[in-house]
């Protein structure tokens, strides 16, 4: 029973390739058990020396192939490439062991069963034609003389298991492959799942972590805010640095504000609709507000300037959507700011009315992102002179919740375009968002 145990677990460990490898040693040792010990049992007919010459080859080409097996998994067809030439050897070995009347033609089958279970569709149905065609052949060279036993034409018998062979290929190279096909794609879709639910645990723990801080810094906050208002009635301080004291605590208290009510929301799930002019609207006046050092350029698509169904078009919306956007827009700003020296921000808001989708665009004048980190921004921390990208994490975070895709691109004339699409509904009834 321990002995058991350990086989099967030995078996579990090893990796896809070394199971295949297993597997082909297996064939090979079958092959030579039937040809040296029991070729008489089953009436196997071993006429010519170049059987054995072939095996020899056979065990050196398996050798070479055990040897080099990491190298060939890595190859785009290195696994199809070997489970052909070991059809070969199959074919091989069936023909000078009897051919069509080898009472173990189906194990020419075996590599048609493996490319089914690890290959592209396309494998199976090579394998499987080039072993049918081989099968024919075997059965239209059969000698008149082994057709018939004891007197008994068997001419039907062999043609029924062509027949059978035959079947047999095509439920491998069809049903086999298909649930092959549906099972990787399922592993593949549960890998997504599992990086989608590390990334929201990340984002949970993130956010529980901003909610402590907003907490935290509520206190000192109203105490500044306090000594301020102080100040300015004593006037006994410069009065510029007063106003910009009080700018900064008036962003500050906002934000803290936004902070509060977004966690409500989200908290209570509540959710409203969001026209494409209220939504530019909203943008402007919270960049204005909170960002005036910066230079916002705001355009509607050309869908929108004229009042006809499309300038209609509505999305869902919560507490969160702001603030990711006000985000966006602030990377923008210090990227453009640090490449030119000025907070230049182009933002389109733009109607695909084929998709039925409403995309806005926030481009940037800055120096461009790296092409191997476009795609991980917003997906996963990454660290860079500029940050860790956690906000385009959380803000990435706040889109997907809403049904929204951010893809970041580079734009021809330098810079990064930051790009976000929600599907888009007709309006039933103006419900906007309060400006978070």
């Amino acid at each position: 029973m321990l002995n058991l145990r350990v086989k099967n677990l030995l078996i579990r460990n090893l990796g896809a390739v070394d199971q295949l490898a297993l597997l082909r040693f297996a064939g090979l040792l079958l092959k030579i058990g039937l040809t040296f010990f029991a070729a008489d049992t089953f009436g196997l007919s071993l006429t010519s020396p170049v059987l054995y010459w072939g095996m020899s080859l056979e065990a050196l080409y398996l050798g070479f192939t055990f040897w080099h097996r990491s190298a060939i998994a890595r190859l785009g067809s290195g696994l199809f490439i070997v489970l052909l030439i070991d059809t070969l050897f199959w074919i091989s070995w069936l023909y000078f062991t009897g051919g069509a009347t080898n009472a173990f033609i189906s194990l020419l089958l075996l590599p048609t069963a493996i490319a089914a279970v690890v290959l592209p569709t396309w494998a199976p149905w090579i394998l499987a034609l080039i072993s049918t065609l081989a099968y024919s052949l075997m059965i239209f060279s059969v000698p008149e003389s082994q057709m018939k036993h004891h007197g008994m034409d068997m001419s039907s018998h062999y043609l029924g298991m062509w027949f059978n062979f035959l079947i047999s290929s095509l439920v491998l190279t069809t049903s086999v492959a298909y649930i092959a096909q549906r099972m990787r794609k399922q592993e593949v879709e549960l890998g997504y799942m599992r990086e989608a639910q590390l990334r929201q645990e990340r984002l949970i723990a993130l956010g529980t972590a901003s909610a402590q801080m907003a907490h935290q810094l509520a206190t000192p906050l109203a105490s500044l805010r306090l000594l301020v208002d102080e100040a300015v009635e004593d006037a006994v301080s410069e009065q510029q640095v007063l106003q910009e004291m009080d700018t900064a605590l008036v962003r500050c208290e906002q934000t803290l504000n936004s902070l509060r009510m977004a966690t409500e929301s989200i908290r209570q799930q509540r959710k409203a609709l969001m026209s494409a002019e209220q939504l530019a609207a909203t943008i402007k006046q919270q960049v204005l507000l909170l960002m005036p050092e910066i230079n916002l350029e705001l355009s509607l698509g050309p869908k929108f300037d004229e009042k006809s169904e499309s300038s209609e078009r509505q999305i869902q919306t919560d507490a969160s959507l702001l603030p990711a956007l006000l985000a966006l827009i602030e990377n923008a700003g210090s990227a453009s700011l640090a490449h030119c020296g000025e907070s230049r921000v182009l933002v389109s808001v733009q109607l695909d009315s084929g998709r039925n989708r409403l995309c806005i665009s926030v481009k940037d004048f800055g120096a461009g992102i790296p092409k191997e980190m476009l795609l991980q921004l917003g997906h996963k921390l990454i660290e860079s002179e500029q940050g860790m990208g956690m906000a385009l994490l959380l803000s990435n975070a706040s889109f997907e919740r809403l049904g929204g895709q951010l893809l970041l691109s580079s734009a021809d004339e330098g810079g990064t375009i930051a790009k976000v699409c929600f599907p888009a509904s007709e309006s039933i009834s103006t419900s906007p968002v309060g400006a978070a």
